[in-house]
């Protein structure tokens, strides 16, 4: 199919895909006005009650640990199956080699996910597993508390005051502890043996080369930068369709560190909330290592001969326990720092474009009319409106509430464009002030938004792939984008499928 023909599949899908997903949410807005109306005064009147905080939080921990009580639905399978055969669509429709897709390869990745997502909800055993994992994310928040607690608490209170109870002092610390655990793990060869345990399955299950497999499984501990490392030997050697694998192993999981952080996000205080998202937090993660094989084998189908051996070669943290825990605090507090900065860019940014889009609705009366047809969800012209409502039918197609698909819409689409860090920023106050119609809203999103897919991160891994690997640097910059919209979609997968089985 020559060039012409591809760009004008392209324009005829997207434009089919756009006109039948509106005409869809178009319809179910329809039917859920009068409820969308009366929810969001609820939200406008509780936000400026400020003293229905505790009320307000309360009821959506009730919402959110009461999300599976309905069961499995006819409906929400069916819109699941549809939201997964569209997303499959897009991936062949930006296929290199259409014809050498191996779909046996893609079934058993989205059969993976399907029976991972199904021990997670609803098989005790696989549930308990998880949860025992999940619990020890929550203890490590607990460790780094005590840590935070001695250099900020004060002499006289014995308490970290008030004032500083805030994102540097609350959430920095997670990741700068998280960061010399995993280094000090990682000197004991303890990630190394789950890594490969993790890396033989999916080796032998889904017919993945050694190295690919070991990238991609060390991804759900590690970030996309470091666990390339561990395969450094074998980059300069990998072809094209195992190069785009570990940089989607990238883009669609979440490093360890940052996980924690999440949890620190959507679980507060909470004992139970943080138990609750620490699980499908990593649920979400494991769930995307398949899925970014599945997007990626579409992609760039397997067409040469691979290697299936799966050797981890020895990789030193450092020369001793303490130099590896002093090397893995250095890297954290750099991390840090970034985090801190890029938070800092970014909400400025955001805060610039909205004051000009705000002056624009102004001076066209756009703002207005704005508030109106969106029930005063948005009630101006705003980066999140726009984003909100272009991402809007990629969501009813996945399955989430029809009153929901902007707001969810908008999260997407800060993830994307900035990063996964500011969705979760926004998915941790949205929930907060309760302003989604259906809380299974909340759990999608909370796997949606798992992965570091977005532009920045196209620069991250030319960079630090491209520096273990520079005959691969032209390669890596002609993939970037395919692997963005591959660890998109990687992600979408993974909840689409739990959302269809949340009923």
């Amino acid at each position: 199919m020559n060039k012409k023909k591809r760009n004008l599949l392209i324009v005829t899908f997207l434009v089919g895909f756009f006109s039948l997903a509106l005409l869809g949410f178009t319809t179910e807005n329809i039917q859920d006005t009068a409820f969308n109306k009366s929810e969001t005064e609820n939200v406008i009147n509780e936000e400026l009650d400020t003293n229905n905080n505790d009320v307000k939080t309360n009821n959506s921990k009730t919402n959110l640990l009461s999300f599976n009580e309905s069961g499995i639905s006819f409906m929400s399978v069916v819109r699941g199956i549809t939201g997964i055969a569209v997303l499959v669509v897009i991936s062949v429709i930006f296929s290199t080699n259409r014809k050498k897709i191996n779909w046996g390869v893609v079934g058993k990745g989205l059969l993976f996910q399907l029976l991972l997502a199904l021990g997670v909800l609803y098989v005790p055993f696989i549930a308990a597993a998880f949860d025992f994992v999940g619990a020890g994310f929550v203890l490590i928040l607990d460790f780094t508390k005590a840590g935070t607690d001695f250099l900020f608490k004060s002499f006289i209170t014995d308490q970290i005051e008030i004032a500083n109870v805030n994102f540097i002092v609350q959430i920095l610390p997670t990741i700068i502890f998280f960061s010399a655990l995993t280094s000090l793990l990682f000197y004991l060869n303890i990630i190394q043996y789950i890594v490969f345990a993790l890396a033989w399955v999916m080796t032998k299950f889904m017919r993945l080369s050694g190295a690919e497999s070991l990238s991609v499984a060390g991804n759900i501990f590690l970030g996309q930068t470091e666990s390339p490392l561990m395969i450094k030997a074998y980059l300069p050697k990998m072809n094209k369709s195992e190069i785009l694998l570990v940089m989607m192993g990238g883009m669609a999981t979440l490093a360890g560190g940052v996980l924690a952080v999440y949890i620190s996000f959507l679980g507060g205080d909470d004992p139970v909330q943080r138990m609750l998202f620490a699980k499908h937090l990593l649920t979400a993660s494991v769930m995307a290592a398949p899925g970014a094989v599945v997007v990626s084998k579409i992609l760039v189908p397997q067409t040469e001969k691979i290697d299936s051996d799966v050797k981890i070669p020895r990789e030193e943290a450092g020369k001793n326990v303490l130099d590896a825990i002093s090397n893995g605090t250095t890297q954290g507090l750099k991390l840090a720092v970034n985090v801190a900065a890029m938070l800092l860019v970014f909400i400025a940014f955001i805060a610039m474009f909205n004051y000009i889009s705000k002056s624009v609705g102004d001076l066209f009366h756009l703002n207005s009319w704005i508030s109106d047809i969106t029930d005063g969800k948005y009630k101006e012209l705003s980066l999140q409106f726009i984003l909100g409502y272009i991402f809007a039918p990629v969501m009813w197609l996945i399955g989430v509430d029809g009153a929901d698909i902007t707001l969810v819409g908008r999260l997407l689409g800060e993830k994307v464009i900035m990063t996964e860090f500011i969705g979760y920023v926004s998915l941790a106050e949205m929930k907060q002030a309760n302003v989604f119609a259906d809380s299974k809203s909340v759990i999608m999103a909370t796997y949606m938004l798992c992965g570091f897919a977005n532009f920045a991160s196209i620069g991250i891994q030319i960079g630090g792939i491209g520096s273990l690997a520079p005959t691969k640097r032209v390669l890596l910059s002609k993939y970037g984008m395919r692997a963005l919209l591959g660890g998109t979609i990687a992600s979408l997968l993974s909840a689409t499928i739990v959302g269809a089985l949340m009923g």
